[in-house]
């Protein structure tokens, strides 16, 4: 479609990021919908969620997963209240995933709130066994054809790797052992490129075929899936989910299959968005030149949030 006549809206539920307890807790003892949507997670957990997010502040954990994922949606709740936001589509790459389907209709708050935790408990015990020597190292400024050529270099090694998100034309993020590390820093700042954060513990990859399978025994298989309401873009390959059971594969495929992000900018485009509303803390999906360039981006925080918005007196009034 062309982008002239666009007009349509998608909300964008990020990627997690470790999250320090101060940069949220205001808004979610404060925010409108955030009382509301913590009060729903500490019951479902057993425990006061802020109060176990406060203790483990700085770090992964069931309790700052949780909170991220509280977070969003009551950025998205509050901004329909605030703005009337009413979004025509819904994407959420890689942990964004979770809240999305929440936001889409096809997962209750409590449920959700199950997913995260077990999710998390799940993925710290098979990383502590599994895979303990595999990190994620995301890079910027490598073009497609240089990012090649250093994954060919690691195939012609027979080192393993893989490559966890394709994230913009240059910008990605791959997999590889601990050990090749420095070796991976140096030769993608050789082709240019400019490596950025290296992340513990990794995701999406075929080799985590395991892991997924456990969280969809152990996790999955006690929530209720339901056809999302809204329209749901899936983040591996741009294809709209439409039934309960697409939604569940969706997320569970988090696991093993990479996030590519261009995918889900050309079936934004093609479904007339000319608006990216980010819900949540992002350093990433709505900063790259691929959303920048295709959408006007307007990300919602826990800060912002916060400010009352700005009343207007009517005409000749002062």
């Amino acid at each position: 479609m062309d982008n002239a006549r666009a007009t349509g809206t998608a909300i964008v539920f990020p990627g997690i990021s470790v999250t320090p307890y101060a940069d949220l807790a205001k808004f979610l003892m404060l925010g409108r919908s955030a009382r509301a949507l913590v009060a729903e997670a500490s019951d479902t957990l057993g425990y006061h969620l802020l109060d176990r997010y406060r203790d483990e502040d700085g770090r992964f954990t069931e309790s700052s997963r949780v909170s991220f994922l509280v977070s969003c949606l009551a950025l998205a709740r509050d901004a329909e209240l605030r703005s009337g936001l009413r979004p025509d589509v819904v994407v959420g790459p890689s942990f964004g995933g979770m809240p999305a389907a929440v936001y889409a209709g096809a997962v209750g708050v409590a449920d959700a709130v199950r997913m995260t935790a077990g999710w998390s408990a799940c993925v710290e015990r098979y990383f502590a066994e599994h895979h303990t020597d595999t990190v994620s190292q995301s890079c910027a400024r490598l073009p497609a054809a240089e990012l090649e050529a250093v994954l060919g270099e690691l195939r012609a090694r027979d080192e393993w790797h893989d490559v966890a998100c394709y994230v913009d034309s240059d910008f990605a993020i791959v997999s590889v052992r601990e050990a090749r590390l420095p070796w991976l820093v140096e030769r993608m700042r050789a082709c240019g490129g400019l490596p950025l954060a290296t992340m513990r513990p990794p995701m999406h990859s075929p080799s985590f075929a395991a892991l997924r399978e456990e969280v969809d025994r152990e996790v999955f298989s006690r929530l209720v899936f339901t056809d999302p309401v809204l329209p749901l873009v899936d983040d591996h390959d741009g294809g709209e989910v439409r039934t309960a059971g697409q939604v569940r594969d969706m997320v569970l495929d988090g696991i093993v299959a990479p996030v590519r992000w261009l995918r889900v900018v050309a079936a934004l485009r093609a479904r007339g968005v000319s608006e990216l509303v980010v819900a949540g803390q992002d350093s990433l999906w709505g900063r790259v030149r691929a959303s920048t360039d295709n959408f006007t981006v307007t990300t919602l925080t826990a800060r912002r949030a916060l400010v009352p918005p700005v009343r207007r007196l009517p005409a000749g009034r002062t």
